[in-house]
């Protein structure tokens, strides 16, 4: 089984970079797009229904040409879900969840903080809320594979400039706190897994680069888009890969291979 991850920065755009061309020679079984930035109904083109997939959109009601999620699946879901139930977040367009049998492949988009302090209170309160609900899914007996922008780094392997970042969104103390404290423990033996460095312990590949100099030339990126997996998928893990050429976004495609 093969998952992508992957946040478009409006998949519009993405696709005029020849995204769609590049998905079709990846052979995913289910791929999770966040930051479409479009309605459903400005998406009519067939390309952006790939051939031989379902596909599922969770737009922003709030705002058009806002944030915006995706699935598409080659195997059709048993159930689709758009909303965990408060508003502030689901109007957003910020969480599509496909279930197939015992397993949940989620595309998430976690707030960005970095236009503000409004924009930052309200991560933290998506942050807040969101917890339990993530202790919920990872005790439910249900296979997860939460894929998404998580706006968040987890320690120094993840973020080339890691001094000079410690008092900005995606790299507060408080962030990293929150998403390493339910990442998989060694000691508790629970936790959610985090794909890219259970399979790469010590890898330094990052997933997003401003636009601002020539930071993707010089590689000088953050490792903020994930594919986390409860502990029932860890053993199921075979490889990864960060496609950051061709350039379709700020943002890499991240892809996991599972073992079926």
């Amino acid at each position: 089984m093969r998952i992508i991850s992957f946040n478009a920065n409006g998949i519009r755009s993405a696709a005029n970079k020849g995204f769609f061309d590049w998905l079709r020679q990846q052979d995913a079984d289910v791929t999770c797009l966040q930051e479409t930035k479009a309605q459903e109904d400005q998406l009519l083109d067939p390309m952006f229904r790939p051939d031989g997939h379902h596909c599922f959109y969770k737009d922003a009601s709030t705002k058009k040409g806002y944030s915006g999620v995706a699935i598409y699946s080659r195997r059709e879901p048993d159930e689709v879900r758009t909303a965990l139930g408060w508003a502030p977040f689901d109007d957003e367009g910020r969480y599509v969840e496909a279930r197939f049998g015992n397993l949940s492949v989620v595309s998430f988009y976690i707030p960005s903080g970095s236009s503000g302090d409004i924009r930052q209170g309200f991560k933290f309160e998506v942050m807040d809320w969101l917890r339990p609900i993530l202790d919920e899914w990872l005790n439910s007996g249900r296979d997860y594979v939460l894929c998404g922008d998580w706006n968040i780094v987890r320690s120094a392997l993840d973020i080339k400039n890691w001094k000079s970042n410690q008092k900005n969104s995606g790299c507060l103390p408080a962030e990293r706190d929150w998403l390493n404290g339910m990442c998989f423990d060694q000691d508790r033996r629970s936790g959610w897994v985090d794909t890219y460095r259970e399979l790469n312990a010590q890898g330094q590949d990052y997933t997003w680069w401003s636009n601002r100099g020539a930071a993707r030339a010089n590689d000088v990126g953050w490792r903020i888009d994930y594919q986390f997996v409860t502990p029932s998928l860890r053993d199921r893990l075979v490889r990864c890969a960060i496609a950051a050429s061709p350039r379709f976004s700020d943002h890499a495609p991240y892809r996991v291979d599972y073992r079926d």
